[in-house]
């Protein structure tokens, strides 16, 4: 009898570290995969704004890698036999992801700078909705059956005490599911893309210039040198609707052909961003006007505001 009791302990013992190494596991293996869904919204939320699209997508590549390599060793993870159903939600769950991320990093460009990009946009949207349900599943089926395994093997769950159950949360925001949102964030737009403009207000507003560091007055005289060519620092506004892409900042010197211009990849509503504008050549010595311009974007319509004027005189 003392030898049946003892084997039969030894087995419940073995169930419930199983249990416990089968929870540990997952609970690391979720926190890594957060930390990948971390990753790959902080590099789409900073897309508006990256002058190296390559760069970019080299990041979401690697995303992409992590995403895969986490489900591999999902598949690897040995389990509790009364955890069968909950470790196939696990890898459907982390299966998910990483079909998510590998179809965003495909469509990543088209979303970015083709023709195609409300489409791109669209069908990243659909995929930040596989992501969202991977949360779901991963939430609200396995650790739920994680945690009625561990109580029925009478391991006490959660507390001080308790066998910690993680949860994941690979989406930070529903705000993703958005196809304008995804749109806008990304930068694209079919207005800058050779189709029709986007639904709504566009433009741009020219708010200061300044050189060398000091801003010039619109009602005053502002003395400049004009070698070596000068370098306008433009600080302009997207005060529209809408994100807009390949935006041009021009300088001139009325009365001359002396002028430059810079572009600014995208623009996204409500920020603000520094063009830095360098004459072509140095402008004749004496008084002029100098115009520093927002060029009209598709869409625009109310022009007023992409200009200011300042007499300088170049010595």
């Amino acid at each position: 009898m003392l030898i049946v009791l003892g084997i039969h302990s030894c087995q419940i013992s073995a169930r419930n570290s199983a249990l416990r190494d089968y929870d540990n596991s997952v609970a690391s293996l979720i926190v890594r995969s957060d930390q990948t869904g971390r990753a790959l919204f902080a590099e789409l939320s900073g897309a508006s704004g990256s002058s190296n699209q390559t760069g970019l997508q080299t990041q979401i590549d690697q995303t992409r890698q992590q995403a895969l390599a986490q489900l591999n060793d999902a598949k690897r993870l040995a389990f509790p036999d009364q955890l069968a159903a909950a470790h196939s939600q696990l890898v459907l769950a982390l299966r998910m992801r990483s079909d998510a991320v590998s179809r965003i990093a495909l469509e990543l460009q088209p979303a970015m700078a083709t023709p195609m990009a409300r489409a791109a946009s669209a069908t990243i949207a659909r995929q930040m909705s596989r992501l969202y349900a991977s949360d779901v599943l991963y939430n609200d089926y396995v650790a739920p059956a994680i945690a009625a395994g561990l109580r029925h093997a009478g391991i006490p769950v959660g507390g001080q005490q308790g066998q910690p159950i993680t949860l994941g949360h690979f989406v930070p925001s529903a705000q993703w599911l958005s196809v304008g949102f995804v749109s806008s964030t990304l930068g694209s737009l079919s207005s800058s893309n050779g189709g029709k403009p986007a639904p709504g207000i566009h433009g741009h507003k020219m708010d200061s210039v300044s050189v060398n560091g000091t801003a010039l007055q619109t009602t005053a005289t502002n003395t400049v040198a004009a070698n070596p060519p000068p370098t306008f620092v433009c600080m302009f506004t997207n005060d529209g609707q809408d994100t807009e892409r390949n935006v041009t900042v021009k300088v001139s010197v009325t009365g001359t052909s002396v002028s430059g211009q810079a572009v600014v990849p995208h623009t996204v509503p409500g920020r603000s961003y520094t063009a830095k504008v360098t004459l072509s050549s140095a402008p004749p010595a004496g008084a002029y006007t100098v115009a520093a311009t927002v060029e009209r974007v598709p869409g625009e319509t109310v022009t007023t505001h992409n200009t200011l004027s300042f007499p300088v005189i170049f010595h």
